[in-house]
């Protein structure tokens, strides 16, 4: 069902500096200052061309800087088209991990026909951005991260994992990416083949994915005929049981609300959950964990001082009442408990309130959400488990999405080691 194809890369050359230098994270968690501190370290720095901000259109600039970088050799196109082994090595607590995936140029489907699958709801704003730039260079700088289901395709990447990489570069997180290329014609055309029954489950860059439709539509509009390269987009695809893939938790922030009640919610919320209040933090995470190895939805609740409550759904059933228009999927994960039994139903946050981030804003760090409850910026701070790879994959294969901020891939593939040329 999809189809996917060799691509001949634009790469930074030795002219760019050292690739440390030019590589960056995703556009959208850099703030300004970062944007600065990268341009500073190195003018060709990737954020350049992916986030433009210089001139009276940004965008203008931005076409004309990559056009730059090509005259000169900052950028080069690799000579032979290629589905390319893309390596992270990252640590956690319990020691050093490994995902990988392959990068290749993927071919543009609607949502509608089942082929690449949303499982997040997207901004207007940020899918506008992101046209105007692919309108000003052509370009996709940076992957949209996918998911799917065959783990016999890891052969086929890990034995070209054996040779040496075309590149190699440790960010300043301390994270080691590496790229590898496949250019054999015969290995390429069994992948190919392999994924023509694949479906993809897109787990980051859901606005990447619906502005290459767009603007593939809007080439078209204007004279573009169909079968260019502006039918694809790049796409990093990970098989979704490899070990290395980790979701993490993306927790949510309570601000600005009036007659704000923390006792009264948690009488509020004993009609259905367990409430264990004066938990110290320190337990929080831990009892998390377990909810979550049991099954269980759970929630910690902190509003200050040295001790959280645990919030535990007595019956899962509920949501089947209160969301019957719901695959089961969808009611059944935790962001849909949380938003409907509390965030709406009890502190009166509805959809489009979240959307605003009027009463609410996120973050995937549990020291942060602490941190910033502890000293009054927010009034309080639920802590939520991560959700689960195979939750993504059945919602998304009702044909449905998860609220925005329901996931956090980790880790961020990294923009700058390939760019794919649509022209």
């Amino acid at each position: 069902m999809a189809e996917i194809r060799a691509f001949r890369a634009l790469r930074f050359t030795e002219a760019a500096g050292p690739l440390a230098e030019v590589v960056c994270p995703p556009y959208d968690i850099i703030s300004e200052e970062q944007r600065r501190e990268y341009l500073a370290r190195n003018a060709n720095n990737i954020i350049r061309l992916e986030l433009p901000r210089e001139g009276a259109d940004p965008y203008a600039v931005a076409g004309e800087v990559l056009e730059r970088m090509l005259a000169e050799g900052v950028l080069k196109q690799d000579d032979t088209p290629a589905l390319y082994v893309y390596d992270i090595e990252f640590a956690l607590e319990d020691g050093t991990h490994n995902v990988y995936g392959m990068v290749a140029q993927l071919h543009l489907e609607e949502f509608s026909k089942g082929i690449v699958l949303p499982h997040e709801e997207t901004l207007s704003k940020a899918k506008q951005d992101r046209l105007n730039l692919m309108k000003a260079t052509a370009c996709n700088f940076s992957d949209v991260y996918g998911l799917y289901n065959d783990e016999g395709m890891n052969t086929y990447l890990a034995a070209a994992m054996q040779g040496e990489p075309l590149c190699a570069v440790t960010d300043e997180a301390g994270l080691t990416h590496r790229l590898w290329a496949i250019t054999e014609p015969e290995v390429i055309a069994a992948i190919q083949a392999r994924f023509a029954d694949t479906k993809l489950y897109i787990a980051d860059g859901h606005h990447r994915y619906e502005t290459a439709i767009n603007y593939r539509n809007w080439l078209r509009e204007n004279g573009t005929p169909a079968g260019t390269d502006a039918d694809y987009i790049m796409m990093m695809m990970v098989e979704m049981s490899h070990p290395g893939l980790v979701v993490q938790p993306t927790h949510r922030l309570l601000r600005d609300l009036s007659n704000f009640d923390p006792a009264a919610l948690l009488e509020s919320c004993r009609a259905r959950f367990e409430v264990e209040e004066a938990l110290p933090l320190s337990a929080i995470e831990e009892r998390l964990a377990a909810a979550y190895g049991e099954g269980k939805r759970a929630f910690g609740f902190y509003t200050g001082g040295d001790t959280a409550a645990l919030l535990t759904l007595r019956d899962l059933s509920v949501m089947d009442t209160e969301l019957p228009a719901l695959s089961e999927a969808s009611r059944r994960l935790d962001v849909n408990v949380l938003h409907t039994l509390i965030l709406e139903q009890l502190l009166g946050i509805d959809k489009a309130n979240m959307a605003q981030q009027i009463n609410l804003t996120y973050t995937r760090s549990f020291t942060e959400a602490i941190d910033v409850v502890a000293n009054g910026t927010f009034q309080g701070a639920f802590l939520l488990n991560p959700t689960r790879v195979s939750e993504i994959r059945d919602v998304a294969a009702a044909g449905e999405k998860m609220p925005q901020k329901s996931t956090y891939f980790y880790p961020k593939l990294i923009t700058g080691l390939t760019v794919n040329r649509l022209k």
